[in-house]
């Protein structure tokens, strides 16, 4: 490997500058934080945010830091843009104090704050009038045009924002930060909340920019890849309380980045790996820090979950779908581990077409006359096979999910679920969407219960009740089962949705991009207790999903989805890694980096068929 490119991770947060385009250190940092500490609150109920932040960022650097939401990234941001105060400490710009907020920071946040009722023009404009109210009409209305061209929105200048989609909306407010001509750009997650295209462009958008005009950029994100592609350093932020920064990573891979490129360079592999391995283990010294909270799944013992399990009256009774499943969760009361063993083997004896689609079509009408969104999907899924299916957005994933759960009619052709026609909604599908669905006034219990209770009336009380606490306990909800669904954090809420599809002890499972609503740390979280119960029970799934290493992780085969309109499987790729997986162990396989290629390589050239 050639040593100029080599990954190096330097434990200073003021480092030597190596990069393409800054050669020394300034005497006078662009940005700087001096021992900075920051809480909210105050006696018992008080919070420390920050401790003893220390970071120096150089003029026309490009730094990305990454950490999981609740680690005080914004608070971090609010400091820097003049919108937070520090409790001790210095934060400076170009070595003057920064005692509020100015045009010289524009400020790009996760949530685009347009002005709804104003167009593209009139909300870049708002910027272009506060700091350059001197000019003539026509001389800002030229400014105003040229920073809606630099982003590529001239042909809807004149739209307001409800016209527009998500990543044309943070378009605009990238395109008003950049309007005040301001020496630094501090981006809050600006595109955590858009599919994958569209990031990917908007990425590319916001190093272009960066690249021309040589502004020193901060980025938060918990995105590993994106910081990898835009930054000259990256820096992990710790867990909070009282979070501090982490080693600096030193990103010398030569600009511009290809993705496509770049997923089988070495040097990316080996500094990918070393922050990836790094936020891992902040999360596993979270999880262990935590206890028996939600993060850690119960252990079952004979001794110590005696009702944790649904009996065999209870599975007779209820004419358990899978026959083994019943089997399953006795040998596992009995031992533990058994079970474990049982779901790490790779084998799927099952049935070879247990699910089978044929030639699936969906039309759905619209004002310019009849639209096929899916044409032709056709494939066949084994007994007891995840499927996880991954393509862009409005590739028509959703609507094969929702035909499949009965949602949805079908305009053409047949699913077919162990043997019967699928028509209409039935509890033989377990269904977990993006957003739970929860009842907001009745307890996590109580949410589950009302499924359990509707599918299995002639269950007694007690026998319900064991499922609940069941399939709770094994979702890490032991402890929390008896609170009030209002009173649930976002990942703890997809949990219940988890249990109360698993509780219903479904032929199949389906799960419409359940995590993606949701921060890094409770993605992997939920991904470890998604895998930990179907490796217990086995249930067929299948998983909509926009994110490649969440489909190589979960899957035994991957479908990739074409554009839509009349959309339909462009590959299959299976996923030949033993099972149980974990995120560490997927990253040290010989074949990883391969598959993760093959998928990259089939999305960007769908991207670029747009």
């Amino acid at each position: 490997m050639n040593a100029a490119i080599m990954p190096k991770a330097i434990l200073e947060t003021a480092p030597r500058r190596e990069g393409p385009h800054l050669s020394a250190v300034p005497a006078t940092a662009a940005l700087e934080l001096r021992d900075v500490c920051k809480g909210y609150g105050s006696g018992a109920a008080r919070t420390e945010v920050l401790k003893n932040l220390n970071l120096r960022v150089e003029p026309g650097e490009f730094v990305a830091i990454v950490g999981f939401s609740g680690t005080g990234k914004t608070t971090l941001i609010n400091l820097l843009a003049g919108l937070a105060h520090a409790d001790t400490g210095e934060v400076l710009k170009n070595g003057a104090p920064i005692i509020g907020p100015g045009p010289d920071r524009g400020v790009v946040f996760q949530s685009y704050s347009l002005m709804p009722w104003l167009s593209v023009r009139e909300n870049v404009a708002l910027a272009v009038d506060r700091v350059c109210g001197n000019l003539k009409t026509s001389e800002r209305a030229e400014k105003v045009r040229h920073y809606v061209s630099m982003v590529g929105l001239t042909p809807a200048i004149d739209k307001r924002p409800a016209q527009l989609s998500g990543g044309m909306r943070q378009r605009v407010s990238v395109a008003r930060a950049l309007a005040t001509d301001p020496d630094v750009l501090l981006l809050d997650e600006p595109l955590s909340a858009l599919d994958a295209l569209t990031r990917a462009n908007l990425q590319d958008e916001i190093v272009r920019i960066w690249s021309e005009d040589r502004k020193t950029v901060v980025l938060i994100t918990n995105d590993v890849d994106e910081a990898l592609m835009v930054a000259d350093r990256i820096i992990p932020l710790d867990i909070g309380p009282g979070a501090a920064l982490g080693p600096s990573f030193t990103v010398d891979i030569p600009r511009p980045r290809d993705r496509r490129a770049m997923n089988h360079d070495a040097s990316f592999q080996a500094l990918r790996g070393q922050i990836t391995q790094h936020l891992i283990a902040l999360s596993h010294r979270n999880a262990a820090q935590q206890g028996s909270n939600v993060i850690q799944l119960p252990s079952l013992s004979p001794r110590s979950t005696e009702s944790a399990g649904p009996s065999r009256t209870l599975a007779s009774r209820m004419g358990m779908r899978h026959a083994a499943l019943a089997e399953r969760i006795e040998a596992e009361l009995a031992q533990p581990d058994a079970a474990l063993a049982d779901g790490a083997d790779a084998s799927k004896p099952g049935d070879e077409r247990f699910v089978e689609f044929s030639q699936l079509v969906k039309v759905y009408p619209t004002p310019k006359g009849p639209q096929t969104v899916v044409d032709g999907f056709d494939m066949k899924i084994r007994k007891g096979e995840f499927i996880s299916v991954i393509g862009h957005s409005g590739c028509g994933k959703s609507t094969v999910l929702s035909m499949m759960a009965g949602l949805t009619d079908v305009t053409d052709g047949v699913i077919v679920l162990d043997g019967r026609e699928v028509r209409d909604a039935g509890p033989d599908r377990g269904l977990v969407f993006q957003a739970p669905s929860l009842v907001p006034w009745l307890t996590a219990h109580e949410n589950v219960m009302l499924g359990v209770a509707r599918v299995f009336p002639h269950a007694s009380e007690a026998e319900r009740r064991d499922t609940v606490e069941y399939y709770l306990n094994r979702v890490g909800l032991g402890g929390a089962m008896h609170k009030k669904a209002a009173e649930l954090s976002n990942g703890m809420k997809q949990r219940v949705g988890i249990a109360r599809a698993f509780a219903l002890q479904p032929k199949m499972l389906l799960l419409d991009e359940p995590f993606g609503m949701l921060d890094s740390l409770t993605r992997w979280d939920l991904q470890e207790v998604l895998m930990e119960v179907w490796a217990r029970s086995q249930v067929t799934a299948m998983m909509v999903t926009h994110d490649v290493d969440e489909a190589i992780l979960l899957a035994d085969r991957v479908v990739m989805m074409t554009n839509g309109p009349r959309a339909k499987i462009g590959k299959l790729m299976d996923v030949p890694l033993p099972r149980p997986r974990s995120r560490e162990a997927l990253l040290q396989h010989p074949r990883y980096y391969e598959l993760r290629e093959e998928l990259i390589g089939f999305l960007e050239d769908c991207g670029h068929q747009r």
